[in-house]
């Protein structure tokens, strides 16, 4: 059963309202204006990221509360353990100053851990 309100996954009710709310966190970090001429795409995280330390900690827990709420829906660990990897890259490379905010428009932990999100509860196309 789908509504507008939660999609039924294994016999419960996925809340739509949540994962969209996420969703537009990781676009809006992630993915919000777009490099001129090219397909690359670049977010709030690449501004925040300037500040040295404190931005790429802010950011960080910004990634972390994505995966907070992937553990109150119920996502197994295996795919908490696949998010966890994905932030801590982010953090990893965030922290070579120039370079670390140029692969941040490559790598978008926050689309990737949502795409988790949304292939669990079959929300997306699963890859044969």
């Amino acid at each position: 059963m789908t509504t507008a309100l939660a999609w039924t996954y294994r016999d419960q009710a996925v809340p739509l309202a949540r994962i969209a709310r996420l969703r537009r966190l990781a676009w809006l970090i992630d993915a919000l204006g777009r490099i001129p001429g090219t397909r690359l795409r670049f977010g709030l995280n690449s501004v925040i990221g300037l500040a040295p330390g404190a931005g790429d900690a802010i950011l960080a827990l910004i990634s972390l509360y994505i995966v907070y709420e992937a553990i109150r829906l119920g996502l197994p660990r295996a795919k908490i353990a696949r998010m966890l990897l994905n932030v801590a890259v982010e953090a990893g490379l965030g922290v070579f100053p120039v370079l670390g905010d140029a692969l941040d428009v490559v790598w978008k932990a926050n689309l990737r851990n949502v795409d988790i999100i949304d292939r669990h509860f079959g929300m997306v196309p699963q890859p044969r």
